[in-house]
This record gives structure tokens, C-alpha cells and sequence, in this order.
């Protein structure tokens, strides 16, 4: 079973470290790596030609490795290094010095006649674009109808933002150390990456009990010992009773797509409250859902009963929304802004963080995100870091949608989602997301953790649908997930 726990390449070096003031020799750790490699090469692949590319530092020292043990397990190795012997240092030099053979110059022609390709170029520590040379031996590699084995994280993609650096190796797998980086996560790293396995190479527990358990992958783990399953003696006034803004008719699909979402996934009742003219075309498609006027909206907010609102999915632009929002942000109720809410507020975000406290969630995307945080001029920052930061200075939890979602908390605590498939992006997936999100908080559920229950329920419906996604399908679709989810939780207990 893969640890959730994400560490990034600065503490992964600082693992290391600790790991070798506990007495365990980094050679040891590099001579452990080569073989967790190459344990997965000969599970997958018979002996064959194998080319095996070595950068300069310890990735190329772990590529020595394994180009040794390969060639003693009967495979026909050619070994091409980026720069010199001479220039290698510490272990990789020591492992270089067991290859006992002088490699070959790290060229294209290196991958001549190969069935094979291990790449141990650089790893996750690479924080610059490669060369135009390196390039051409990347995409060299890409172009091969062969498989490649990636050690640590694909040459070229930036271990902890997972973007390319000019070109990347496309590998069918990688083999990381005892805990992933956020480029596997992060798109496209995640992409390019191939099946990640995560490998122990002796690095001991207590060593990385001393690391940040702040960022992990986002999967029921992380939360379902606090999903609000319903109790027996519960009724629906004590499952809340959540409302939602609704827009002109027009636009009602999207605040009836959220409150079906938020009805379906346990909130004990849901009310939407939109325009007069409009009550008849919500009324003509609404059943279990209640309507009122957007007009009683004060008298509403006064009913404390009512304890979670959701703005923004077809409700409109502009300053009328804005004043609609501060009013609900006054009362302390839970409220979750999505779409127009946030648009609204596109060179206002100064005013919405001061007015925000501790019960809201924002879902941008990554156009809302950038009107609402602006572009971060950090050189390499990565989605796990800007949500971070957006989460610390709004106050809120953020939900910084896309194919990666990264779901983050004023506190530091960040999860990545996974499991989100490409039919997602269909109209209403993201109303339905926001429903989701109020149904669970409105329960009771804590706001980070329904947030993350929400987006991974979100992509595990959407990744066993498949094709003919459409936003209705999503909030149908649910009970079965849940019914799963429910014998899960069970299981564990």
C-alpha cells in the first residue's frame, strides 16, 4: 500500500540527510535504490539490450547501480554518462568506481539497438530547462517504441511542480524513494511519469516521522473515519438545511445541479431562493428540493436552522452579488463560493478575504484563481504552493480545481486529488462539485475534510462512468459510490 504522505525534493534531501546521521551510509541508501529498480525491471522485462543514461549526481550514481546489477543478472548493458568520471562526487563516484567499466559518452547513439531505456539523468532535483543536447536525447527517447524506466522522476519535469522543463522522458514507469514528490501528482508529471512505485530502501520510519505531514494525496484515508453517515436516531433537521442562490431562468440548471448535488449526498433539506420572475421555471423542475424568493433572503439568513449557503453557480456578476455575499459572510453560516460568486469578485479580493472567517471554501479554476490571487511571480512555485498561499491569505479552504486538484487550508494542510477522469469537463460538473461540498458541511462534516471527501467522491463517480459523462450522471450516480465507501469505512473499523 502507497503512503499518502507527498515530501518535496528539499525534504526529501533532508531525509536523507537525517537517515545518514542515523549511521546509514548514502552508498548504502544508492546501492538499495538500484536494486528496488532493478527488482521491478526483471519482474516486467526478460534480458535484452538496455541502455542506461547517467546524469552527474546521485541519479546517475543509482543509474551505475543499476547498469552493475543488470549486467550481472545477464542483460546487455551500453552506459552513456552526461559530463566525466572525474567530475562525479561522493557516492555516485563510489558507484561509478563499482561499474568497473568506462561508460560511454551520453549521446543518441547510446540508444542504438536498445529494448531498454533506464533513464537516471536527473531525477526530481532538476530546476532548470535542459540543454538543446539533452533535448535531442530526450525526445530521441520519447520516439522509441521501447519502454523506459524513469528513476526517481522523469528527466526534464521539476520534481515539485511537475512542469517540463523544456522536454521530459516519457516513461512507462518510475521508481521513487519511500515517499512520492509532488510531480507525481501534478500534471503533466503525473502524466509522464507512468506507474509510480514507491520503493523502501531502508530509510527508517523514525527518519521520516521527523519530516512534514502536511501534503498527501487525497484519497478516503484522509477523511472517512469522520464521514457523516447517517445515525438511527437522527432525523433531517439534524442533517442541516442548506441553501442555495439561484439566478435568473436561464441559468436555474446550474443552482438546481448544485442543490440536487448537496440533497443527494445527505443534507437533511435544501432550499433554493431565486428571482420572482424566474419561481416557476425552478418550481416546474424541483420536487424533493424547496424554493423561496430571493426577496425573503434576509429572514433566511435569520433562520439558524439554516446553516450553509452556496453563491455563485448561475447566479450572475457583479456588485449586487457581492453585496448578497457579505450579507451571508456576516451571519458566521458556512458558505461556499463557486463560479460567479468568485468572478465577482475580480479585482475585489481584498474586500472578500477581510470579510471572510473561518467557514468558507472557494472552488476556483484556474481562470478564477488568477483573478482572485493574481499570477505568483515565484520562480517554479508549484499548484501545491499556490493553493497553500491563497488558503493563508484568504482565510478560506480553496479548492484549485483541474485534472490535479489541489485542495488546501489556512492551516498548511494540503491534499492532492488523483482520480478525476477527462469527462469531467462537461457544463455543470463544477455546480455539482459545489453541491457536494455543501451537502457534506452542512452535516457537521469539518470544512477541509468534506472539501476532500467531496472532490475525491467527484472523480472516483466520474473515472467508473467513463464516456457520456454528463453533469446529471454525477449526482445519479452517487448512492453507488457511497454504498462502496460505506462497506470500506466498515472494513477498516
Amino acid at each position: 500500500m502507497v503512503n499518502n504522505q507527498i515530501l518535496t525534493v528539499k525534504e526529501m534531501y533532508e531525509l536523507d540527510a537525517v537517515t545518514m546521521s542515523m549511521g546509514v551510509p548514502g552508498i548504502q541508501l544508492m546501492e538499495n535504490a538500484g536494486y528496488a529498480v532493478v527488482e521491478e525491471i526483471c519482474k516486467r522485462w526478460s534480458r535484452c539490450n538496455v541502455s542506461v543514461l547517467c546524469g552527474p549526481g546521485n541519479n546517475g550514481g543509482d543509474g551505475f547501480v543499476i547498469a552493475r546489477l543488470l549486467r550481472e543478472a545477464g542483460y546487455t548493458i551500453r552506459l552513456g554518462l552526461l559530463g566525466s568520471i572525474s567530475q562525479l562526487k561522493g557516492d555516485a563516484a563510489m558507484a561509478a568506481k563499482k561499474w568497473n567499466s568506462k561508460p560511454e559518452r551520453l549521446e543518441v547513439d547510446i540508444l542504438d539497438n536498445s529494448n531498454l531505456v533506464i533513464d537516471a539523468i536527473f531525477g526530481a532535483g532538476l530546476n532548470r530547462y535542459l540543454s538543446a543536447e539533452l533535448m535531442t536525447i530526450v525526445d530521441k527517447v520519447n520516439e522509441l517504441d521501447v519502454p523506459c524506466v524513469s528513476v526517481d522522476v522523469p528527466s526534464g519535469v521539476h520534481g515539485d511542480n511537475g512542469q517540463v522543463l523544456g522536454s521530459a522522458i516519457q516513461a512507462n514507469i518510475c521508481v521513487t524513494f519511500c515517499r512520492r514528490k509532488p510531480a507525481h501528482l501534478l500534471v503533466p508529471g503525473r502524466t509522464l511519469a507512468g506507474e509510480t512505485i514507491v520503493a523502501n530502501i531502508g530509510i527508517p520510519e523514525v527518519a521520516v516521522s521527523k519530516m512534514p505531514k502536511n501534503t498527501s494525496e487525497n484519497t478516503p484515508s484522509e477523511w472517512l473515519s469522520n464521514y457523516p453517515w447517517p445515525k438511527i436516531n437522527e432525523h433531517k433537521y439534524n442533517r442541516g438545511h442548506a441553501l442555495v442562490m439561484g439566478g435568473e431562468a436561464i441559468k436555474s440548471g446550474a443552482a438546481r445541479l448544485g442543490a440536487k448535488a448537496a440533497l443527494r449526498i445527505g443534507a437533511g433539506l435544501v432550499t433554493i431562493l431565486a428571482p420572482n420572475p424566474s419561481l416557476d421555471i425552478y418550481a416546474s423542475q424541483l420536487t424533493a428540493i424547496m424554493l423561496g424568493s430571493l426577496l425573503d433572503l434576509e429572514s433566511h439568513l435569520d433562520d439558524k436552522r439554516k446553516n450553509a449557503v452556496l453563491v455563485g453557480p448561475g447566479f450572475g456578476v457583479g456588485a449586487g452579488t457581492r453585496d448578497i455575499i457579505f450579507k451571508i459572510l456576516r451571519t458566521g453560516k458556512i458558505c461556499v463560493l463557486d463560479a460567479d460568486a468568485l468572478t465577482s469578485f475580480d479585482n475585489y479580493s481584498t474586500e472578500l478575504f477581510n470579510s471572510i472567517h473561518s467557514k468558507v471554501v472557494l472552488t476556483p479554476h484556474h481562470g478564477e484563481f488568477v483573478g482572485l490571487f493574481g499570477v505568483n511571480k515565484k520562480h517554479n512555485i508549484s499548484k501545491v504552493e499556490q493553493a497553500r498561499e491563497a488558503a493563508e491569505c484568504s482565510g478560506a479552504i480553496v479548492i484549485y480545481k483541474g485534472p490535479d486538484t489541489v485542495i488546501a487550508a489556512p492551516d498548511g494542510r494540503v491534499v492532492i486529488n488523483t482520480n478525476a477522469s477527462p469527462h469531467l469537463a462537461t457544463a455543470g460538473s463544477g455546480d455539482v462539485l459545489a453541491g457536494f461540498v455543501l451537502g457534506l458541511a452542512a452535516q457537521g462534516m469539518e470544512l477541509f475534510e468534506a472539501s476532500s471527501a467531496a472532490v475525491w467522491l467527484h472523480g472516483e463517480i466520474s473515472r467508473k462512468f467513463g464516456p457520456g459523462l454528463i453533469s446529471e450522471d454525477l449526482a445519479d450516480a452517487l448512492p453507488t459510490e457511497l454504498n462502496l465507501l460505506r462497506y470500506l469505512g466498515q472494513a477498516i473499523d
